[in-house]
């Protein structure tokens, strides 16, 4: 792939990403829905450890809006980067969750290219956690 069409499918990728992203603020359960693939595979902050399938992706989606409404702040994602190429891309951010002031998750997303539409097939949202040092537990 040339540069052009590169930067054309990181525009196409970014699109679908706020897309969702709007859906997810909306708490648009069916459009947060269709921007993924059918075997869609998710690793998530709360259990299960992955999630396999469209249907098992919904269900992570009634556990987030548990324990948040609907609201432009609920979901933000922030230095968002993307990388393409002819068929598969990724992307990674940082995300604002819950009206948090600033970023506490990190995101990372796989994207396959089918019947020439970008699909998030991989998602992955992680959290940092601080481990003690040796010195503390002795």
């Amino acid at each position: 792939m040339n540069a052009a069409g590169a930067s054309a499918a990181s525009g196409d990728i970014e699109a679908v990403i706020r897309r969702w992203e709007c859906a997810i603020q909306a708490g648009d359960l069916d459009g947060i829905l269709a921007q993924h693939t059918e075997d869609i595979v998710i690793f998530d902050v709360p259990e299960p450890l992955q999630s396999l399938g469209l249907d098992a992706y919904r269900r992570t989606w009634d556990l987030f809006f548990r324990y948040g409404a609907p609201h432009p702040d609920l979901f933000v994602i922030e230095d968002l980067r993307v990388t393409a190429g002819h068929d598969v891309a990724f992307a990674t951010g940082l995300l604002r969750i819950g009206g948090s002031p600033s970023p506490v998750c990190r995101l990372t997303l796989g994207f396959v290219k089918r019947d020439d539409r970008w699909l998030i097939a991989h998602e992955h949202h992680s959290a940092p956690h601080t481990l003690e040092s040796q010195e503390a537990r002795s």
